[in-house]
């Protein structure tokens, strides 16, 4: 990207960029592998895809797209995203992912001003908000695989280039 690359696509692309390390953490491991949590919370490399893809339907959808949308869990389960079902495996939750992110796409297509605000809560949020904490959010818990992945096999690193 060169300076004069417009905001919306410079933030969309480096999204896109932590998008695929997310699910390039993955990559090369076992079922097992993928469901093992090295700390107390039980967060595993599977739980991060899942949980991130479910933010992307939180932010975009239901946010940005004022659609109403579900959620696995609710006020009584509130950790439901962050947990691999006996049904779920890698497959459906990178496919859940992906179709999530495809969306998400979708909905920042449609959006031509980033100073317009949605409300959240009590608060009201611009997008270009809503689209840089989207960034910190997936390129934290990508720190996060960093680690888990590392601990599994060693690997390290990101993904290759774009």
């Amino acid at each position: 990207m060169d300076r004069n690359t417009p905001e919306k696509e410079t933030l969309a692309r480096y999204l896109d960029h932590h998008r695929r390390i997310t699910v390039w953490k993955l990559a090369g491991l076992t079922e097992e592998q993928a469901r093992w949590s090295p700390v107390p919370s039980g967060t595993s490399l599977l739980g991060i895809v899942k949980h991130l893809a479910y933010v992307e339907r939180w932010w975009f959808q239901a946010v940005i797209g004022e659609q109403v949308v579900d959620f696995p869990g609710g006020p009584d389960d509130p950790d439901a995203d962050w947990r691999i079902e006996p049904n779920e495996d890698i497959g459906t939750i990178v496919a859940l992912h992906a179709a999530e992110c495809d969306r998400s796409r979708e909905v920042l297509a449609g959006i031509t001003d980033l100073e317009a605000v949605r409300g959240v809560g009590n608060e009201d949020v611009s997008i270009r908000r809503i689209l840089v904490h989207m960034l910190e959010e997936t390129a934290r818990h990508n720190g996060h695989a960093d680690i888990i992945r590392e601990l599994i096999d060693g690997a390290t690193g990101e993904a290759p280039p774009d």
